[in-house]
């Protein structure tokens, strides 16, 4: 297999979750670029069909698949309409910002349930097809706070530690049957989900000037982590959390 080929998902199909902007978008696209057919989930569906055309108009294939992932008991019935999946993207997720003594408990819950329950009842149900057939990755987002605790954000916290866990375990059930389960861990990235931060000018100083790379993220640096945990060039590659932060972990 050439240097180029082992990068290449022509033929593959991917769902990537929460595809209408940011981190899910750029991926989208990016596996689009990289061959893969790819199925745009998301709630808004204008939204997803700006993406869509954008990656038919490269010459590339899209559909939409338009869910609430914020009941994850009703997961398994929706996802029964999705075509044969070899490659599933887990971006969609939700922030909630309050010190913890303020933190309402029903925020809390709504951030579990959209970052971690929604990950487990899509994953299962679209990785068991993929043990079936003895092939097929996954790719969680998690993130910096996989790792740290944050501020103000303990159920973000809490989900995505639990998201580097369930990546491990997934790849330890799954390996032996061809499915790698891997995440991404994406470091402080400019998108809706850190626009409080960046709008308070003295927090937006302070973590640039952390970043060795002296720069926010952008969800595109996002996309060739991405494409190699899609691709045979990670079938060696289980349960591990690669971290795209601009060197922010190495301070």
């Amino acid at each position: 297999m050439t240097s180029t080929a082992i990068f290449d998902l022509d033929g593959a199909t991917a769902l990537v979750t929460g595809a209408g902007r940011g981190i899910g978008r750029a991926i989208a696209v990016g596996l689009a670029g990289a061959g893969a057919s790819v199925v745009l989930h998301g709630r808004n569906a204008e939204a997803l069909a700006g993406v869509a055309r954008e990656i038919e108009e490269s010459g590339h294939r899209a559909s939409l698949w338009i869910a609430d992932l914020a009941e994850p008991e009703r997961i398994p019935a929706a996802a029964a309409e999705l075509p044969e999946i070899e490659i599933l993207v887990n971006n969609a997720g939700i922030i909630h910002r309050a010190p913890t003594a303020t933190h309402a408990y029903a925020a809390w819950r709504d951030v579990l349930s959209a970052n971690l329950d929604s990950v487990f009842q899509l994953t299962r149900v679209v990785g068991a097809g993929m043990v079936e057939r003895g092939h097929g990755k996954v790719v969680n987002i998690a993130s910096l706070l996989s790792f740290q605790g944050g501020l103000n954000v303990p159920g973000y916290a809490a989900s995505k530690h639990a998201i580097a866990g369930l990546t491990r375990a997934l790849a330890n059930e799954w390996s032996a049957s061809g499915v790698q389960v891997n995440a991404i861990a994406p470091g402080y990235i400019a998108t809706d989900n850190t626009r409080a931060l960046r709008d308070d000018l003295q927090r937006e100083s302070e973590i640039r000037r952390r970043i060795p790379a002296e720069r926010w993220g952008r969800p595109e640096d996002l996309v060739g982590a991405a494409v190699f945990l899609a691709s045979p060039a990670s079938n060696y590659v289980a349960g591990h959390v690669l971290v795209v932060d601009g060197g922010w972990m190495a301070r």
